[in-house]
C-alpha cells in the first residue's frame, strides 16, 4: 500500500453515514401496508432511508444522492454488475410513493430472499464478500465513482452468491479525495479474515460482539513477531494502529488535510489492488471441526440413508414451499433435496467447517442461488442488536419458514445444550411451520456417546414423550422407523 493508503485510516474521524444503513431492508418479507413503514435499521445515512410499502422495498434519497444515482445508473460497471446479480437491481419510481417524506426521489430495490449478517458467515463467505467489495471499488474508480462506505453489512446473499445492496454508497469521486472507507474495510473484512487465517481463531464471536468490527488496536496484541512477516500485517495493521494512536483526539480535520495534500486516484487503486492480492491469498486457519466429515462418517447404512432421503423428498414434494429452513443441515444433503421443491432454503448449522463445505460446493452449482448457508448455533442464535435492538434483527424476524427440516438434531438440543424437549418442540411450533423431524433414540450410538460423560438427567428424552409433545403442537401425517427402530422420522403440519 502507498503512503496515501496508509494515512487514509486516519482520515475517518467517524463512521460514514451509510455504514450499515441497508442491512435489513431488502428482505422479501416486507410488511404489506399501503402506508410507508420505515425500516428501523436504516437510519445512519442521512442521504437515504429505506421503507416498505405494499410489500415492496423502497429507498428515499436526498437531492445529493439523486444526483449521484442519475450518473451511476448510466455507468457501464453498474449495469454489468447488476446484470450479473452482484448489485441489487434498482430503479427509480414515482416519487409520490414516499408520501410526504422529505426525499428528492424514490428508488425501488429487488428484495433478497433472506437477510444475514457477517457473524453468521463462513470464512469463505466473508472472503468472497470482501473480494466483491474490492472489485466494485476498482470498477467504480475506472468510471469516476468510489464507495464511500466499506461495511460488510452492505453485502447480502442470493443463495451462495454475494449481492451489494447499499446503492447510495456509490458516490462521485472528486480528484484528491482519499478513500474514507479504507479503515472500515479493514475492521469489518480484513482484520476478521486475518484473525482466522493467521491465528486460527473464529472471527464470528468478535463481529457479533462488536458491530463496528475489529480495530487495528484490538488485532495488534494478538499477533506474534512471526505474524509481522505475513502479508499485509505491517502495512495494514501495525502502521494503521500507529497512525490511529497518533491522530486520536487531535483537533484537526484529517480528511481535509489529506485532500489538500493532492491524493491521486492511482494511489487508491494501488491500495485496493494490494488488499485484493492479500485477501485472495488467505486460507482459513484452525483445526478440523467435529462434524466436518459427517457426510462421509454418519452412522447410517446405505439402505437406511436412502430411506431417509426418500422420506424427506416425499414430504418436501407435497407442495411448493416459499422458504425452507434446514436446521442442523451439516453439509447440506437434505437442503439440496428440499431445494427441488422450494424457492429458497436457509441451511443452518453451528459447525462452521460443515457450512464452509456446503458453501464452497454450492457456489459452483447451477442452483447456487437456492441455498443460503449460515453458521448458526440454534441454542444461541443471533439476537436483536444495535440501536434499540432493531438494527440487526433476530433470526425469527428475518423471514419464517413454511417448512423446517430438523434432522438428527434434537438429541444435541436436549442433551448437549440442556434445552427441555418441551421447550424445543414449542419453539418449532411457534414458527408456524410444517416439519420434518427425526428422533434419535437412546439406543442409538450417537446418543450413547453424548450421555457417556454426562449425568443422565434427561427423563424427558424418550420416544413416547417426544411423540406426545409433537402431537400436542402438530398434526402428524407420516412417520417411519429408521436404523432398526433406533431412530424415527416424522412429517407434521402445524395445527390449524
Amino acid at each position: 500500500m502507498s503512503a496515501a493508503g496508509s494515512v487514509n485510516s486516519a482520515a475517518r474521524a467517524g463512521r460514514p453515514g451509510g455504514a450499515s444503513s441497508t442491512v435489513v431492508e431488502l428482505t422479501s418479507k416486507a410488511p404489506a401496508d399501503s402506508v410507508p413503514v420505515p425500516e428501523p435499521g436504516s437510519y445512519r445515512d442521512r442521504n437515504g432511508g429505506v421503507f416498505y410499502r405494499d410489500g415492496e422495498v423502497y429507498r428515499g434519497i436526498s437531492a445529493r444522492a439523486l444526483a449521484n444515482w442519475e450518473r451511476l445508473a448510466t455507468t457501464r460497471f453498474f449495469r454489468d454488475y447488476a446484470g450479473r446479480g452482484n448489485i441489487v437491481r434498482t430503479e427509480r419510481v414515482n416519487d409520490a410513493i414516499a408520501a410526504g417524506a422529505p426525499w428528492a426521489a424514490v428508488l425501488k430495490h429487488e428484495p433478497v430472499p433472506f437477510v444475514s449478517y457477517p457473524y453468521e458467515w463462513t470464512f469463505g463467505m466473508l472472503k468472497d464478500a470482501a473480494l466483491l467489495h474490492l472489485d466494485l471499488m476498482l470498477a467504480a474508480l475506472e468510471e469516476g465513482f468510489i464507495l464511500k462506505d466499506s461495511s460488510a453489512y452492505n453485502i447480502q446473499w442470493r443463495g451462495a452468491k454475494p449481492v451489494f445492496i447499499d446503492i447510495p454508497s456509490f458516490e462521485v469521486h472528486e480528484e484528491g479525495e482519499p478513500w474514507v472507507g479504507y479503515r472500515q474495510f479493514c475492521e469489518l473484512f480484513l482484520y476478521p479474515l486475518m484473525l482466522q487465517a493467521y491465528k486460527g481463531a473464529d472471527f464470528r464471536p468478535w463481529l457479533r460482539g462488536s458491530l463496528d468490527g475489529m480495530s487495528a488496536g484490538a488485532l495488534r496484541p494478538l499477533l506474534s513477531t512471526r505474524d509481522l512477516l505475513r502479508p499485509g500485517v505491517m502495512m495494514h495493521v501495525v502502521a494503521q494502529d500507529a497512525l490511529q494512536r497518533r491522530y486520536s483526539g487531535q483537533d484537526r480535520n484529517v480528511r481535509s488535510t489529506l485532500a489538500q495534500a493532492g491524493f491521486d486516484r492511482s494511489l487508491i487503486v494501488r491500495n485496493v489492488r494490494n488488499l485484493r492480492k492479500i485477501v485472495s491469498g488467505m486460507k482459513a486457519g484452525g483445526g478440523k471441526t467435529e462434524w466436518a466429515d459427517y457426510a462421509s462418517t454418519h452412522s447410517y447404512g446405505e439402505a437406511d440413508f436412502d430411506a431417509k432421503c426418500g422420506f424427506v423428498r416425499e414430504a418436501a414434494g407435497h407442495r411448493r414451499w416459499r422458504r425452507v429452513w434446514d436446521i442442523g443441515c451439516n453439509t447440506g444433503t437434505f437442503s439440496r433435496i428440499t431445494a427441488e421443491h422450494a424457492d429458497h432454503v436457509v441451511a443452518m448449522d453451528g459447525d462452521w467447517m460443515a457450512i464452509e463445505a456446503l458453501y464452497q460446493a454450492q457456489k459452483e452449482r447451477p442452483d447456487a442461488g437456492l441455498i443460503l448457508p449460515l453458521v448458526v448455533n440454534l441454542s444461541n442464535p443471533s439476537p436483536g442488536q444495535g440501536w434499540r435492538g432493531t438494527e440487526r434483527k433476530p433470526l425469527t424476524e428475518r423471514g419464517r419458514p413454511e417448512l423446517t427440516l430438523c434432522l438428527a438434531l434434537i438429541h444435541h438440543m436436549v442433551i448437549s445444550a440442556n434445552i427441555p424437549m418441551a421447550d424445543f418442540i414449542r419453539w418449532l411450533a411457534g414458527l408456524g411451520t410444517a416439519l420434518v423431524i427425526e428422533f434419535v433414540g437412546r439406543e442409538d450410538e450417537m446418543v450413547q456417546t453424548l450421555l457417556r460423560n454426562k449425568d443422565d438427567q434427561y427423563d424427558d428424552y424418550r420416544l413416547d414423550v417426544f411423540e406426545r409433545l409433537l402431537a400436542e403442537h402438530f398434526d402428524i401425517r407420516e412417520s417411519r422407523p429408521l436404523k432398526g427402530g433406533k431412530r424415527s422420522i416424522y412429517f407434521a403440519l402445524p395445527m390449524s
